[in-house]
């Protein structure tokens, strides 16, 4: 069967005679005469009918769509007839007359019916809904997708209805059919096929930007031919993860024992030290003119450069964790660069071929050098450790090698979001900073939020208030008094802080700190809170705050008292909690001994090693077949009212 071309004449002469017909018989929007008083605000309670649409009820009460469907979250997905809305009175305006509007007929079992927000694209809702752009363009045939206004409403195809299997016409031996993977590009596909991006676009023309389990079509060779070279390709430069998906090993119950370990191992370690600058052992200042020439003063001799100090404290964890593994038998040899930002001094180490005998890489820590090295060691079966948080984890796609030990932002929405969940029955506020719209880790979090409570109750009985963030500056001081409108006297409040901004979480935190007095609050947060110094912990604690953290360490244990003791010996003083030398410990530790123990089945399958460590506790598990592992491990942990820092059971039922 052949590929579909996006848009035929015909449908779009149809849609447009049926556009300009139904804009003609827009179904008027009466205000609702009706009004309830909810935790001391007056609304309008207006019931659906039939043909209203979230857009034409937004117009007609003078509010915005964003407005609406902040107030009422299951609008976000389209409304019913019958449906009832609340409409705050505080925000209605003059009415406005909706113009222009295609009236649709719902078709709520294939379709999530949504309301353009600013900032939003057909492709950024693509990536939100987890769609292809092609499958939302098809799906509203007659709107001129370029130029949608605020409010349109767009049907958006739900997932379940995708998942047919694409088959096409295969009698052309001249062709064949690449079925896309993640991460991959049109540009990526043409070279791996050794085509020009325009070659491929010319039998593609339907597909601007190829989506998961797309089909691309691969002109201008023979079918066997291509397959066999595109196969050759693969054995040459990917490490086989052909068993990744089909050997399921269970995790022990108890710590593996790590014992009796024999043999040699060698391991890169590509930190930030910053050599040069710590070279440098006086300080100008420019401020001051001596007889024409800046002030030079010598720098005392225990002066380091503070942008070292982190990754010179991680690789004494690292030493420490070697000297404990040569007491068990195993010879660890340790090759340790200065690996900065730039891209030039990484590709000439990898030039120089000193990583290509390694067993283990730990770093480099900024993403575009970990991306050049981890595509490198791949192709050698080399693990590569990402030893700090990233921003995303989209390094993992296509570096099957690769690690990341401390998990992404996602990972820890997920598991509030599961949390959240358990408080169903809270009046939910969630705050962030997005006041553009536009923040995708934002619309994920929320949309996962959503996701979680519609498994515990209907989308109508939800409570949850979106709630933007402005500092003080912009509302006189009055932020404080916003919030405390989005909370409630009369039954227990859940305030989420959906951001890792430092000032906006310090202001948020003032804030319901003095809020908690009147009312009932629970608080969750992102990770980075525990990482905020100029937190006033004293507030972290009087409001209860809940956090999933990637570490946690238990200073009673034996193994984290040893740990202290060798530091102290060795480097004459002892680690702070939030120190690099605890994590570089733990990913020396963990992937050496699981090297020595099981050689390279343990960097197919990590799950077969689980050794006690000081502060991490690593579940590496890859999204999908080729690429590479991230931590999911997180430690629920809560600022307990008694100033305790308590390490919760994440299976305990909530009060």
């Amino acid at each position: 069967m052949k590929i579909f071309n996006l848009i035929k004449i015909l449908p779009v002469l149809f849609c447009f005679l049926f556009i300009n017909n139904a804009a003609h018989s827009q179904v008027p929007v009466e205000r609702s005469k009706n009004k309830v008083v909810i935790s001391g605000i007056a609304y309008f309670v207006h019931q659906v009918k039939k043909g209203e649409t979230a857009y034409s009820i937004s117009r007609a009460y003078g509010i915005s769509v964003e407005d609406l469907t902040r107030e009422n979250p299951p609008a976000v997905y389209g409304i019913n007839e019958g449906q009832t809305l609340r409409i705050p009175v505080q925000l209605v305006t003059d009415p406005k007359t909706a113009v222009d509007t295609v009236i649709k007929k719902h078709d709520d079992t294939r379709f999530i019916y949504h309301n353009l927000n600013p900032g939003e694209t057909i492709y950024s809702l693509s990536k939100i809904f987890g769609v292809s752009e092609n499958d939302i363009m098809q799906s509203n045939p007659g709107l001129e997708l370029t130029k949608l206004s605020i409010g349109t409403e767009l049907a958006i195809p739900k997932r379940e209805f995708m998942n047919t299997q694409q088959k096409f016409d295969d009698n052309d031996n001249n062709y064949i059919y690449h079925k896309v993977l993640m991460g991959e590009t049109l540009s990526s596909i043409a070279r791996l096929y050794g085509l020009s991006v325009r070659q491929v676009r010319k039998d593609n023309k339907d597909v601007r930007f190829p989506q998961v389990g797309d089909y691309v079509r691969i002109p201008g060779a023979k079918k066997a031919e291509i397959e066999e070279e595109a196969e050759q390709v693969k054995m040459d430069t990917v490490v086989p993860v052909a068993e990744i998906q089909t050997l399921n090993v269970d995790k022990s119950a108890g710590f593996t024992p790590v014992k009796d370990l024999k043999g040699s191992l060698d391991v890169a370690v590509l930190l930030p030290f910053y050599l040069s600058k710590n070279a440098t052992r006086t300080d100008t200042d420019s401020t001051k003119l001596i007889k024409g020439k800046y002030k030079t003063t010598i720098v005392s001799e225990d002066w380091i450069y503070p942008g070292s100090i982190d990754f010179i404290e991680m690789y004494n964890g690292i030493l420490l964790a070697a000297d404990t593994l040569r007491s068990l038998g195993l010879n660890v040899n340790i090759h340790t660069y200065d690996v900065k930002s730039d891209t030039v001094g990484v590709t000439r180490l990898i030039n120089s071929g000193n990583l290509s005998t390694m067993d283990l890489i730990i770093g480099p820590v900024y993403s575009h050098n970990l991306a050049i090295v981890s595509s490198y060691a791949a192709t050698r079966g080399i693990p590569v450790v990402s030893p700090v948080p990233l921003m995303n984890n989209s390094a993992l796609i296509r570096n099957p090698t690769l690690f990341m030990a401390s998990s992404s932002l996602e990972i820890a929405q997920k598991a509030l979001a599961k949390k959240i969940s358990e408080y169903y029955d809270h009046n939910i506020v969630f705050v962030n900073a997005d006041t553009a719209g536009i923040d995708y880790d934002v619309k994920r979090f929320k949309s996962l939020i959503f996701s979680e409570l519609s498994y515990k109750i209907p989308y109508e009985d939800i409570r949850f208030k979106e709630f933007k963030f402005y500092s003080k500056s912009m509302f006189n001081n009055d932020s404080i008094n916003r919030l405390s409108h989005a909370l409630s006297e009369q039954s227990k409040n859940i305030i989420i802080i959906a951001s890792e901004d430092a000032p906006v979480i310090s202001e948020l935190i003032d804030n319901i700190s003095s809020l908690s007095r009147r009312f009932d609050i629970k608080v969750f947060a992102y990770p980075i809170i525990r990482e905020l110094n100029r937190l006033e912990q004293k507030e972290l604690f009087d409001m209860d705050i809940l956090v999933y953290s990637p570490y946690w360490i238990d200073y009673s244990k034996k193994i984290v008292k040893q740990f202290n003791n060798n530091y102290l010996n060795k480097f004459h003083t002892q680690p702070l909690e939030k120190s690099y030398a605890w994590q570089g410990y733990d990913i020396a530790y963990y992937f050496l001994s699981g090297i020595a123990l099981n050689g390279s089945r343990f960097v197919e399958h990590p799950e077969i090693h689980y050794p006690e460590l000081l502060q991490s506790e690593y579940d590496f598990i890859r999204r999908n077949p080729g690429d590479g592992f991230e931590n999911q491990k997180l430690f629920m942990v809560r600022y307990a009212k008694d100033y305790e820092v308590i390490l919760e059971d994440d299976n305990k039922k909530t009060q």
